[in-house]
């Protein structure tokens, strides 16, 4: 069978991270939505995304396909329904369709020919940019019980002080020695060549993916997720960050999420909670408006390639866009546009010859090349974010 992975109806509320990739590459709990989806089905995915994005994630058709909607988290259940789904038949969910079977010959779906078999289960599903953080502890839990399940841990270093090792799962090739690990709140997941340098404290649930790295005497609460070749320092509480990315000193990342190639400058903090402890509003690209999250603790949602100098303040629910350079003292204000360059006494435009110099150098140096699809992609947001933007 040959299973597709679509967008859906919440790429825009998922933006600035999906700008640069589509809903199925977004890391929650320790793998990507694709990843989670292919680990299940046993079976390599591709995606119907938006055109600019197609060249770099093509989607392959064959003469079966079931589309799913990668909005939604897979789960046992869930799984066997979508294995088992006969053409013209579709999962729905409340007024959302899961999945569908069709063939490649028929050009426009309409799902009152469908028979729709109604999922009544519990599942996981990212509607907004902060369910990534504010859903990451269930997605963790559930990605450990795939991952870890019918395997063994390497052994826990006699140097660590453990709470709940049996909540620990060390991969191949990890490296940590004298730090404490508290899985008695969540599970502690350390991914292949991982390392957690000395004096570090971590408090479950958390994710070190492959190759990632916790620098020397770090905080960590859970639900966090360090993606793979990241690295992290400081004290860092309920985030999540894609991959590539560094938040390396000291300074506070809290509920917040990076995407891909950001850097955070040393003593950087953002603040996740407002001082009135009122409810936090954050930029919406869908209604280009601040939207109500419902939560009391949200911080920094910040996309691809984008960096902040050192000791850079962060407001309450800040939005930061793709490719941004943000320095200086002072707050910037909570909604950053794309390809912005400055700070709190004002922005103007990053060009895209600068911003992709740096971007080449910057991914250089992790041995991954800037391809010219690449260039495309941000070109294309360049032009797309222009009107947030005072050119």
């Amino acid at each position: 069978m040959n299973y597709i992975l679509f967008d859906g109806t919440v790429r825009n509320a998922l933006l600035p991270f999906t700008f640069t990739r589509p809903v199925a590459d977004i890391r929650i709990g320790i793998l990507t939505i694709r990843e989670k989806w292919e680990k299940y089905l046993g079976y390599t995915t591709t995606t119907l995304t938006e055109e600019y994005l197609m060249e770099k994630y093509p989607m392959v058709e064959m003469e079966e396909n079931v589309m799913i909607n990668a909005s939604f988290l897979p789960n046992p259940i869930l799984v066997d329904m979508v294995q088992n789904l006969n053409p013209k038949e579709a999962i729905l969910f409340g007024e959302e369709i899961i999945a569908f079977h069709t063939h490649n010959t028929q050009e426009d779906i309409d799902f009152d020919e469908y028979e729709l078999i109604e999922y009544e289960g519990d599942v996981l599903r990212i509607e907004n940019t902060w369910d990534i953080f504010a859903k990451n502890d269930a997605a963790i839990r559930e990605d450990f019980e795939l991952l870890t399940e019918d395997r063994f841990s390497q052994p826990i270093p006699k140097s660590v002080n453990v709470i709940a090792p049996e909540n620990i799962f060390i991969e191949e090739g990890a490296k940590l020695e004298f730090v404490t690990l508290n899985a008695s709140t969540g599970p502690i997941y350390i991914g292949k060549n991982a390392e957690i340098m000395e004096g570090s404290v971590i408090r479950g649930p958390f994710a070190l993916c492959e190759e990632a790295q916790v620098k020397l005497a770090t905080k960590v609460y859970g639900a966090t997720t360090v993606g793979p070749h990241c690295r992290i320092g400081g004290e860092v509480n309920n985030s999540v960050l894609f991959g590539y990315s560094n938040k390396g000193h000291d300074g506070f990342l809290g509920n917040s999420v990076l995407g891909e190639w950001c850097n955070i400058g040393a003593d950087s903090n953002n603040s996740n909670l407002k001082n009135n402890y009122e409810e936090v509003r954050l930029w919406s690209y869908e209604t280009e408006g601040f939207a109500r999250t419902g939560l009391q603790f949200c911080g920094l949602m910040m996309g691809d390639h984008s960096k902040c100098g050192i000791n850079t303040m962060f407001n309450t629910g800040t939005v930061v866009g793709v490719s941004t350079n943000i320095f200086g003292s002072g707050f910037p204000r909570n909604f950053v546009p794309s390809f912005s360059w400055g700070g709190a006494s004002g922005f103007t435009t990053y060009i895209t010859k600068k911003a992709f110099e740096t971007a080449k150098i910057v991914m250089s140096r992790r041995h991954v090349e800037f391809t010219e699809e690449d260039a495309k992609i941000l070109e294309h947001v360049f032009e797309e974010t222009k009107k947030y933007r005072k050119e």
